[in-house]
């Protein structure tokens, strides 16, 4: 049974509470044997469905869009993504990129933009996709090279991005590009949608944890004015705010991987025997233990401070956002090797559950912001702060 006297922090209130509940309990029923097999896309859009299907997508979009909440509840969908890493990467990832691919339309679309996207993505109907990465520009979001150029009534897009989760069964992709027409450091996010002539999945891209993945090429890909997310040439703050929301989520993601490498962990070592006695009897089991739920709860804290910070009311977060991604992360990397090292050989069996959670806890380090972006993310706030403390500037 998993520790869940985390809900009686003061972060939280009732309906979350009763949110924790019922998901653990839909869980226990439709993901006890979720499998995805060699068929990834399949298994997602499956997922999808039954999350559009159960209601748990309403909180992956605002009450404009079909939604439970005004605006996204960033500790609602914490929540969610730590419980459902505790039975299913694949199945996490399926319901974090709902959020995600739709984000920037949550936080900044126009209303019709709302109406005509988040309910199909609430109801499971439509699949999202966030595409920022490329090549050349993955941790550097500023090098992307693919542009978004003013052609009458539209733009016209042209390049590639890469790293795009979702590429393949998406429905429609958010898309950053750099936007010449606004001048120098000039970006928009403009949607568009799978079957436009001008989008095409170049290739897919196979990874430790198998989800949808891939490249995506723009060859003079039409779109209408209409489809620009925010304001034309604010397409990075576009970008940057839907992350502060996101990124904490992350967190909550390696959360749910660390609880269940922990659980797995005290289960096995109270019961396994080795030199006459019980793993867990051994002073070196139980500080191996204790290291690991310590990272948990300090995890926990970072993330649901980040989450209750943003939604009583901040614009922005990036401080909190990078400290709960970064050390979460991390600290669920340490505590899934840590339970690997306790199974022993067991641990590095193919399809053992500690060893599915070592694969699946590598990428959270890396994706919407390395670890180290977020130690610089982290150190310019500090600066900052100190400056305006001081009443300087830092440039």
């Amino acid at each position: 049974m998993p520790d869940k006297s985390f809900l009686s922090w003061p972060f939280f209130e009732d309906h979350h509470r009763t949110l924790a509940a019922a998901l653990d309990t839909w869980c226990e029923r439709e993901l006890r044997d979720f499998d995805h097999g060699k068929d990834v896309d399949s298994a997602c859009r499956k997922v999808v469905k039954r999350f559009g299907d159960a209601g748990w997508l309403k909180y992956s979009v605002p009450k404009s869009g079909g939604g439970h909440h005004e605006r996204l509840d960033v500790r609602s969908i914490c929540l969610i993504r730590e419980t459902l890493a505790r039975r299913s990467g694949l199945a996490e990832f399926a319901f974090a990129l709902q959020g995600l691919g739709s984000g920037p339309i949550s936080q900044f679309g126009s209303e019709e933009l709302k109406k005509k996207y988040l309910p199909g993505v609430a109801a499971g109907k439509s699949i999202p996709a966030f595409a920022i990465s490329e090549a050349e520009a993955g941790s550097d979001l500023g090098a992307m090279q693919t542009t978004a150029k003013k052609d009458g009534s539209g733009f016209v897009i042209n390049g590639s991005k890469t790293w795009i989760s979702n590429a393949g069964i998406a429905d429609f992709y958010t898309v950053f590009c750099r936007y010449p027409d606004g001048g120098d450091n000039s970006f928009i996010a403009l949607v568009v949608e799978a079957n436009n002539p001008g989008i095409k999945v170049a290739k897919r891209i196979d990874v430790i944890a198998p989800h949808p993945l891939g490249t995506l090429e723009f060859e003079d890909c039409r779109v209408s004015t209409d489809a620009a997310v925010g304001t034309p040439g604010k397409g990075m703050g576009v970008a940057l705010g839907t992350l502060d929301i996101f990124r904490p989520t992350v967190g909550a993601a390696a959360l749910g991987f660390a609880r269940r490498a922990l659980d797995e962990s005290i289960a096995w070592t109270k019961n396994r025997k080795a030199f006459g006695q019980k793993l867990a009897d051994f002073q070196i089991t139980k500080a191996k233990l204790a290291d690991m739920a310590l990272a948990i709860d300090a995890s926990a804290l970072l993330v649901y401070r980040a989450a209750w910070t943003r939604d009583s009311g901040a614009d922005r977060i990036p401080r909190e956002a990078a400290m709960a991604k970064l050390f979460a992360t991390e600290s669920a990397q340490r505590v899934i090797d840590d339970a690997v090292q306790l199974f022993g050989g067991m641990g590095v069996v193919s399809g053992h559950p500690v060893e599915r959670l070592y694969r699946e806890i590598r990428a959270l380090r890396i994706y919407e912001g390395t670890s180290e972006i977020q130690k610089l993310i982290l150190a310019e706030q500090l600066l900052k702060e100190e400056a305006a403390r001081k009443g300087t500037s830092h440039a």
